[in-house]
């Protein structure tokens, strides 16, 4: 009777019928651990997390010891650290710890909400000879952006013997992705030959490259794939337009939807990325107020963005703010920054003004928006209320950031800092980059001053002007990588006007394609020119 009565629960559940299957439950005259735990899968599965938990307390005062299944599937959608703990402390009593399933899906949860190194205890309580529970762990780390840690971990892994499986591989690839180490990346790519035309891979080698600026192998692993989604056309799509290349990623979406394939906002997200990063103000506003009614999709905070952003580099600063009032929910701090930085670009000195008070309300602590709004003072010569925004910044213990460059050389990363003499080969990165200065100013290069001023950096004093992180990180290149070799430079802060002019000549007086990510987008500086037009 009692395996009859697991039967008929297993089967109500499989349907998705719960109410069927708990009723049958809670006739039974008697239940074992099979019968619990299915109804606690089955619970845990449709995210009733309340309802697992309630029948695991349940099931324990009637004295039914829980097993793998139970704490694997209860823990797996778990949305309280506190609900993790007492689970955690009933696996240790019950002596399951050492199990890969209860391990693994501990890791996950740990992962999940975003304790990584509670995951990584679990992980290194006892050797394990399970490639589930290196997979739990490398994907735990990537997941939180502890890309360091997860590509450790999976040198770990690859040193204990065990082979790289498809979930590994797509968390290495999401770690390169999060650091650009494209040259581990392409070490994954590698790898991944073996999955011949596996569709998650692709989709993570796509972004992956495509992030760290190597659009021609984004474009090789994009043509060659037999299948195709929305996230390998969407991932495309914006590679193409945060790289500079927005005429392509239009291109591109108008073959998505010729294939069939229905966008989602996503999508939309990085068409009207394109449009806002190559000034194309009436195809940005057709394809923001045609997303509803063509493909079903609300605009949400993304969409809203970028239209403001695409409104205020066109000098529309009026049809920004009313667009950003005609939002449905109130602005967060990401969508006022947007509309400071357009500020910024039109030399709207009042607007900025009153939007950069509004990031400091949402976000107290953010250092750029009062280096912005000491400079708009310092700009209209208001030098007390420069003093009262420096008096702010030191009563709450905000310092401004500093400019940082990071450079991949032979698989390893070099960080470049203004003032900081502590690499090795500092002395030939100086020499290097002063002599490359003196070819500059000899064919009419002079360093635009004014951008001293208005740094967002805080590399601003007037010596720093030319010797800002990406230039020492771009010298450093040019002594240490092979003539051909494109020099790929990451920063934590937007590129500034002065070195932007600089790296175009650069490139052209050292025949030398260099790429620069920073935080709003890619530069490909090549022969004298850069991919984003001079439209940043």
């Amino acid at each position: 009777m009692l395996f009859l009565a697991n039967v008929l629960i297993n089967m109500y559940v499989k349907f998705n019928l719960l109410t069927d299957a708990h009723n049958v439950f809670e006739k039974m005259p008697l239940r074992n651990v099979v019968s619990w735990t299915t109804m606690i899968a089955a619970y845990s599965k449709s995210k009733q997390q309340q309802k697992a938990l309630e029948l695991l307390v349940s099931m324990l005062r009637e004295g039914v010891r829980p097993n793998v299944y139970t704490y694997s599937s209860v823990l797996r959608s778990c949305k309280e650290m506190s609900d993790v703990r007492m689970l955690h402390c009933g696996i240790i009593k019950d002596g399951l710890e050492s199990d890969v399933f209860v391990r693994s899906a501990l890791i996950d949860v740990f992962a999940k909400l975003g304790e990584p190194e509670d995951a990584l205890s679990v992980f290194d309580e006892m050797i394990t000879g399970d490639a589930i529970v290196w997979n739990s762990i490398i994907g735990g780390f990537a997941q939180n952006s502890k890309n360091d840690e997860a590509m450790k971990l999976f040198k770990r892994m690859k040193r204990a013997g065990f082979t790289a499986e498809q979930a590994t591989l797509t968390s290495v690839l999401r770690a390169c992705t999060g650091l650009t180490l494209l040259e581990l990346g392409m070490q994954a790519h590698v790898h991944i030959v073996k999955y011949d035309q596996d569709l998650i891979l692709n989709n993570a080698l796509v972004d992956m490259y495509c992030k760290c600026g190597s659009l021609e192998d984004a474009r090789r692993v994009f043509s060659g794939m037999k299948e195709r989604d929305v996230i390998t056309w969407s991932t495309m799509i914006s590679g193409l337009a945060q790289n500079g290349y927005s005429q392509e990623a239009l291109k591109l979406f108008e073959s998505m939807k010729a294939s069939g394939t229905k966008p989602n906002y996503i999508t939309i997200v990085g068409v009207l990325f394109a449009c806002s990063h190559a000034g194309l103000l009436e195809d940005g506003w057709y394809y923001f107020r045609s997303m509803k009614k063509l493909y079903g999709i609300d605009p949400v905070r993304e969409h809203y963005g970028c239209m403001i952003d695409l409104l205020g580099k066109a000098g529309k600063l009026d049809d920004a703010v009313k667009l950003l009032n005609e939002m449905e929910w109130e602005p967060d701090a990401v969508t006022w920054r947007t509309l400071l930085g357009a500020c910024r670009v039109q030399g709207n000195m009042v607007l900025a003004e009153y939007v950069a008070k509004k990031i400091i309300e949402l976000d107290p602590d953010d250092s750029g928006t009062y280096t912005v709004l000491s400079n708009i003072y310092a700009n209209s010569q208001k030098w007390e209320s420069v003093e009262e925004i420096r008096t702010q910044m030191r009563d709450r213990g905000i310092k401004k950031e500093p400019g940082c460059s990071w450079i991949e050389v032979n698989k390893k990363i070099h960080a470049f800092i203004i003032g900081d003499e502590s690499h090795p080969l500092i002395l030939e990165v100086n020499k290097k980059l002063n002599q490359l200065i003196d070819r500059m100013v000899g064919i009419g290069y002079v360093p635009e001053t004014n951008f001293v001023l208005q740094d967002l950096e805080g590399e601003q004093m007037e010596d720093s002007l030319r010797h800002h992180s990406e230039k020492l990180a771009l010298a450093f290149g040019l002594i240490t990588l092979p003539v051909g070799k494109v020099i790929r430079i990451r920063k934590n802060l937007r590129i500034c006007g002065d070195c932007h002019v600089f790296f175009k000549l650069a490139s052209k007086l050292e025949k030398r394609s260099v790429v620069i990510r920073d935080p709003i987008r890619y530069h490909h500086f090549e022969d004298g020119k850069c991919s984003c037009g001079d439209y940043w």
